[in-house]
C-alpha cells in the first residue's frame, strides 16, 4: 500500500495553463502570480477564481489598492468567465487599503487571519501583493520585518487549508530579494514587451513543487474571452514514440494528385512526411498544395491549410473554394496581428482535431514568417522546427511552400535555411527554351526513398498542372545549360 500523499490537482478554467502547469494547480499550494505591470496578472486571477469557486469551494479575495474592488470588477465584467451570481455568494471581496496606511503587518495579517477564520474559503487571493513590500519600505522596516511577514502569511495560508495566490508586480524574477519567492510552492511569471511596435505577452512557470512543469517561456494572448496560453512545442526525442510512428504509417504513401508526379517521388509522398515546395512566384506552389488536397478528399482524408500571403477570400483558387465550402477542408485564420507560431500550432491542432484530418498545407513559410511579430522572426527556424516536430508526430503529412528568387541560371533547392525542415524537396523554377520562358520541376530528395533525378517541364492548365517530359529530351532546344549548385 503506498503511503504517498495525494496532492489533487485543481484545473484552473484558462486554456492552455493546465499543461504548462503539469496538469493543473496543486490543491492547498501557496502561489505567486507577479510579473510586470498590465501584464494581465489580475485577469489570470480573476479567471482562475471564477472557474474553481463554487459554493464547496468559496473564494475570498483581498484588494490592497487604494481602488475600490467595485472598480475592477466593473472591467473584469466584459469577460464572459465572470459570473455575477458567485459574487457574495461564492466569492468575496475584501479591501485592506486602509490597514495598510502605516504598514502595519500585524494589523495586516490580523484582519486576514479573521476574514478568513469567519469565510472559511477554499480559495484565498491577495491583490497587489506589491503594495504590502511597497508599504515596508515607505515605513522603513527591515527585510528581517518582511520575511517574518510573509512566512507568518504563508504558514497560515497553508494551516487554513486553502489554495492561496499572491499577486504582485515586479520587474524581473531575478531582481527581487524578496522571501516571497522561496517560501512560494508556485510562481507564475507574466510579461509583455514591445518590439517594433508589435506587442507580445509570455508566460513563465518559474516554480511549480512536486510536479513537473513545461519548461521555458510560453505565449498567451487576452482577447474578449478572457486568457488563453499557446503552450511552447517542445520536440520529444523518444525512439519508442518514432518508432511507434513508423509503424501505425506502415511504409504508406500519399498520392499527390498530380499525374507522373508520385513516380517522380518513388511512389508517391511518405505519410507522415514533411514536403517542402519551392520555387517563384507564379511558377505553381498553390496550385500543387491544391491538388495535394484534393487528392486527400477523394481518398476520405480531410485536409487544413494555413494561408499566410492572402486572405481567404483571395487566396483560394475555385477548386479549393469549392472543397472548403464543402467542409472536407478547413482553413486557419492568419490574419491576427502579431502570431506566434506556438499560437498558429494551435488552431492547426484544434482544426486537425475536429476535422480528423490528415493531411496539412502551409503557403507559404515565407508569408508565415512575416505575419509574425518581430521578436518570433529572430528564432523562426527553431521555432518553425518544433511545428513541424509536432504535426508529423501526430502522423500528419505536410506540403509546404516557400518562395524561392529564381536566378534563371542557377538552380538552388531551397531557400537559406529551409531545407533541414522537410524530408522531401521538389523545386519548381524558369527556364528558357527556343525563346520562350517554361516552367521545370525536379525532385531534390525523398528522405530513405528512391526518387527519380529528372528535370521535367510541366504546364498549368484548367484541369491542373500536367507533367511532361524530361528537360534532357530537349537539350538540343536549350539556349543554355543551368548550373546545378547543391
Amino acid at each position: 500500500m503506498s503511503k504517498k500523499v495525494n496532492i489533487r490537482r485543481l484545473k484552473t478554467g484558462v486554456p492552455g495553463l493546465d499543461n504548462l502547469l503539469g496538469g493543473g494547480l496543486p490543491e492547498f499550494s501557496f502561489n505567486l502570480i507577479a510579473g510586470t505591470p498590465g501584464s494581465g496578472k489580475t485577469t489570470l486571477a480573476h479567471q482562475i477564481m471564477f472557474a474553481l469557486a463554487n459554493p464547496d469551494n468559496r473564494a475570498l479575495f483581498f484588494t490592497v489598492l487604494g481602488e475600490p474592488a467595485l472598480k475592477t470588477l466593473r472591467y473584469q465584467q466584459q469577460f464572459p468567465f465572470f459570473d455575477i451570481d458567485k459574487v457574495n455568494q461564492s466569492i468575496r471581496f475584501v479591501n485592506l487599503s486602509a490597514d495598510l496606511l502605516d504598514g502595519n503587518f500585524d494589523r495586516v495579517l490580523s484582519r486576514i487571519a479573521e476574514e478568513v477564520k469567519d469565510y472559511a474559503p477554499s480559495l484565498v487571493f491577495v491583490d497587489s501583493f506589491r503594495s504590502v513590500v511597497q508599504s515596508a519600505k515607505q515605513a522603513e522596516q527591515g527585510a528581517s520585518e518582511l520575511q517574518r511577514f510573509v512566512q507568518q502569511l504563508g504558514m497560515q495560508m497553508t494551516s487554513w487549508q486553502a489554495t492561496t495566490f499572491l499577486i504582485g508586480e515586479y520587474l524581473l524574477p531575478e531582481a527581487e530579494a524578496s522571501p516571497i519567492f522561496t517560501v512560494a510552492d508556485g510562481i507564475l511569471w507574466l510579461s509583455q514587451s514591445l518590439h517594433r511596435n508589435s506587442m507580445v505577452r509570455k508566460m513563465q512557470v518559474v516554480k511549480m513543487r512536486g510536479q513537473a512543469q513545461a519548461p521555458g517561456l510560453h505565449t498567451f494572448r487576452i482577447s474578449d474571452a478572457g486568457i488563453r496560453v499557446f503552450p511552447r512545442a517542445i520536440v520529444q526525442q523518444d525512439a519508442a514514440v518514432e518508432a511507434a510512428i513508423k509503424l501505425s504509417t506502415g511504409g504508406k504513401r500519399a498520392p499527390m494528385g498530380v499525374p507522373g508526379l508520385d513516380d517522380m517521388l518513388g511512389g508517391g509522398l511518405p505519410v507522415g512526411y514533411s514536403l517542402l515546395v519551392v520555387g517563384p512566384s507564379g511558377s505553381g506552389k498553390t496550385i500543387l498544395a491544391t491538388e495535394f488536397l484534393a487528392e486527400g478528399v477523394h481518398r476520405g482524408e480531410a485536409g487544413v491549410i494555413a494561408a499566410f500571403e492572402k486572405s481567404p477570400s483571395q487566396l483560394l483558387n475555385n477548386k479549393l473554394q469549392a472543397l472548403v465550402q464543402a467542409g472536407h477542408v478547413g482553413v486557419i485564420d492568419t490574419r491576427s496581428l502579431d502570431l506566434s507560431i506556438d499560437e498558429t500550432l494551435h488552431d492547426l491542432i484544434e482544426m486537425i482535431d475536429r476535422m480528423q484530418a490528415k493531411r496539412v498545407v502551409i503557403d507559404s513559410l515565407s508569408g508565415f514568417e512575416l505575419a509574425l511579430a518581430p521578436e518570433f522572426q529572430e528564432d523562426f527556424r527553431g521555432s518553425l522546427y518544433r511545428m513541424i516536430a509536432e504535426l508529423t508526430g501526430m502522423g500528419m503529412t505536410i506540403l509546404m511552400t516557400s518562395e524561392l528568387e529564381d536566378r534563371y541560371t542557377d538552380l538552388r533547392f531551397s531557400p537559406f535555411g529551409s531545407a533541414f525542415l522537410a524530408d522531401a524537396i521538389i523545386v519548381q523554377r524558369y527556364i528558357e527554351i527556343a525563346g520562350q520562358f517554361k516552367r521545370v520541376l525536379s525532385v531534390v530528395k525523398v528522405r530513405g526513398s528512391e526518387h527519380s533525378k529528372d528535370i521535367c517541364l510541366f504546364d498549368i492548365t484548367d484541369d491542373g498542372i500536367k507533367i511532361g517530359e524530361a528537360l534532357s529530351e530537349y537539350a538540343g532546344l536549350m539556349t543554355g545549360k543551368p548550373t546545378v549548385n547543391p
